[in-house]
């Protein structure tokens, strides 16, 4: 099982990613380890990301989790971006199928959220470039990303067995 915590920056990608693998065992990856330099000096200089920058980064993210995909049951939770409904399909190409679960959250939230980010490459003043670029999942696990942590993996794991319930079905 491959699970992929999608959202703009400051959503809770990383920290939910984190909650939720911990939790069913599986093992996490930050898709923001695999930016290569040239990524992180673009943002941190406050110049968004074009699709010749993020395309080879997808790629490495991909080979990271096929390669990790050998262990702990096949299981692998990586929170990555993936904004735009073609950098999930380049995932989901190199991935096979994956579990989608997108954090929605306000403008007002991630700005709260970004203002008092410390450590992160990630400028606050990419945040209504990423908004802009933001092309809401048609079919994912949406969740509330202003709740606690505990509440939102309670969720999704919630909607998960509910996933796997009918696709049991459906094979009778």
């Amino acid at each position: 099982m491959i699970a992929i915590v999608m959202g703009v920056s400051g959503s809770g990608k990383s920290t939910v990613g984190r909650a939720l693998a911990e939790r069913i065992g599986a093992i996490f990856l930050d898709a923001d380890d695999y930016h290569p330099a040239g990524n992180i000096k673009k943002m941190r200089s406050g110049i968004p990301l074009g699709d010749r920058d993020r395309y080879p980064w997808l790629a490495a993210v991909a080979r990271a989790v096929r390669a990790v995909r050998q262990t702990r049951n096949g299981r692998v939770v990586v929170a990555c971006s993936a904004l735009r409904r073609r950098y999930r399909a380049a995932l989901i190409r190199h991935l096979g199928p994956a579990h989608l679960i997108y954090l929605n959250a306000s403008r007002q939230l991630i700005a709260e959220r970004l203002k008092t980010r410390k450590g992160h490459f990630m400028p606050a003043t990419l945040m209504d470039s990423q908004f802009a670029i933001l092309e809401k999942p048609r079919r994912a696990i949406v969740v509330d990303a202003s709740f606690p942590i505990s509440a939102i993996v309670f969720n999704i794991l919630r909607r998960l067995r509910s996933i796997r319930a009918l696709s049991t079905l459906e094979r009778m």
